[in-house]
C-alpha cells in the first residue's frame, strides 16, 4: 500500500509525468543540473533587451551615438545564444523535464519570454540593421503568436489549475503581444501592429482583473513570487510606448497608459521592505524589464511633451535601471557559481 501511495504522490507532483509515464522527479543519484535548467532564465534576456532599448532611448535624447546600446546588444545576443543552446541541449536529453515545464502553472508563462527576447532584439536592431530587424522581429513575432495561442489553449482546456497558480507571470505570454508594434510599426507593418496590440491590451485588461482579485481576496502568493508584482508595470508602459509609436502622438489614452504604469511602480515602491526580504531567486528578474519599460515610456513621454520634468524623472530611472541589472547580473553569477539555482523544485 505505501509503495502505491509513493507512486500516487510522485505522479501528482508533474503534469508531464502523468502523460509521458515517466515520473517527473529524477532518481537519486541521477539528478542533472541542466534538467533542472530553468526557461525562466529567458527573463535575463527580457531584462537585457530591454536595457539595451532603455540605452538608445538615453542616447538618443542625449544626441549620443548608439555606441554602448550596441555593445549591449551584443552582450545581450551572446546570453540569448547560450541559454537558447543550454535549453536546446535539455530538451534532447532531459524531454519529460520539458514537458513537466510545460504543464507547470507558473513555468509555462515563461516559455514565450524567448520570443519575446528575439522582438525586442530585433526592435533594438533597428538603429543599425534594417534587414536583422526585421528577420529577428518577424521570427520573434510568429513564434509568440503561436506561444499565445499554445498557452491560450492550455489555459482553457486545462482543469487542474487553482486560483493560488495565477500570479502576474501569467501577464508574460498574451501581454507580451503589446511589444511586437514597437518595431512593427516603425518597419511598416501597420495592421499586424494594431493586431498583436489588441490582442496585448484585450488579455491586460482581462488578466489584470484575475490578478488583482488573487491578490486581495486570496492567500498571498509564495514569496519566491513577489518579485512578479513588478510586472504590473509593463503592460501599461510598454503599451504606451507602442500606441505612442504607431499613433505618433500623445492623447488622453496614452496618458492614461503612461500613468497607469506610474502608479504601479509606486506602489511596487512600498513593497521594497518585504521584497529585498526575499532570498534571490531567477524571478529578481522580473524587476529588469518592467523598469526598463518605465524608463523609455518616460523618456519618450518627455520627448513628445517637452518636458524637463519628465525627463529628470527618466534620467533618474535609467540610473536605477543599471543598479538593478549590475546587482542582478551579479546575484545571477554568484548562484550559479554556488549551485543555488537549477536545482529541484
Amino acid at each position: 500500500m505505501s509503495q502505491t501511495s509513493n507512486q500516487q504522490e510522485t505522479t501528482s507532483s508533474s503534469a508531464a509525468a502523468a502523460q509521458s509515464g515517466v515520473s517527473g522527479k529524477p532518481s537519486k543519484g541521477t539528478e542533472s543540473r541542466l534538467e533542472h535548467f530553468p526557461n525562466a532564465f529567458f527573463a535575463m534576456v527580457m531584462g537585457l533587451a530591454g536595457f539595451t532599448l532603455a540605452t538608445e532611448r538615453l542616447e538618443k535624447s542625449l544626441g549620443m551615438e548608439h555606441s554602448n546600446s550596441l555593445f549591449l546588444l551584443t552582450f545581450t545576443g551572446v546570453i540569448f545564444a547560450v541559454l537558447l543552446g543550454i535549453y536546446l541541449l535539455k530538451a534532447i536529453r532531459y524531454p519529460a523535464a520539458i514537458a513537466w515545464e510545460w504543464h507547470h502553472p507558473v513555468r509555462m508563462c515563461f516559455f514565450p519570454a524567448a520570443s519575446i527576447g528575439l522582438i525586442l532584439m530585433g526592435t533594438a536592431l533597428g538603429p543599425f540593421s534594417h534587414t536583422f530587424s526585421l528577420g529577428f522581429w518577424a521570427i520573434g513575432s510568429a513564434l509568440h503568436l503561436f506561444g499565445t495561442l499554445a498557452v491560450l489553449s492550455t489555459w482553457i482546456g486545462h482543469r487542474n489549475f487553482e486560483l493560488m497558480h495565477l500570479n502576474p507571470a501569467w501577464f508574460i505570454p498574451v501581454v507580451g503581444n503589446i511589444l511586437v508594434p514597437i518595431a512593427g510599426s516603425r518597419l511598416g507593418y501597420t495592421e499586424i501592429s494594431w493586431f498583436f496590440f489588441a490582442i496585448g491590451i484585450l488579455f491586460w485588461v482581462v488578466l489584470l482583473t484575475l490578478v488583482f482579485n488573487r491578490l486581495v481576496f486570496h492567500n498571498p502568493m509564495a514569496e519566491r513570487l513577489l518579485p512578479t508584482l513588478m510586472i504590473l508595470i509593463a503592460p501599461p508602459a510598454v503599451g504606451f510606448i507602442s500606441f505612442v509609436t504607431m499613433t505618433g502622438g500623445i492623447d488622453p489614452f496614452s496618458r492614461i497608459l503612461y500613468y497607469t504604469g506610474v502608479f504601479f511602480f509606486l506602489i511596487i515602491l512600498l513593497q521594497v521592505p518585504k521584497l529585498c526580504r526575499i532570498p534571490f531567486a531567477m524571478s529578481w528578474w522580473a524587476y529588469s524589464f518592467p523598469l526598463a519599460a518605465l524608463t523609455i515610456s518616460t523618456l519618450l513621454y518627455a520627448e513628445k511633451i517637452q518636458s524637463g520634468f519628465h525627463e529628470k524623472i527618466g534620467h533618474g530611472l535609467f540610473v536605477l535601471l543599471v543598479l538593478v541589472i549590475i546587482g542582478l547580473l551579479i546575484r545571477t553569477m554568484k548562484a550559479v557559481l554556488g549551485g543555488q539555482i537549477c536545482q529541484p523544485e
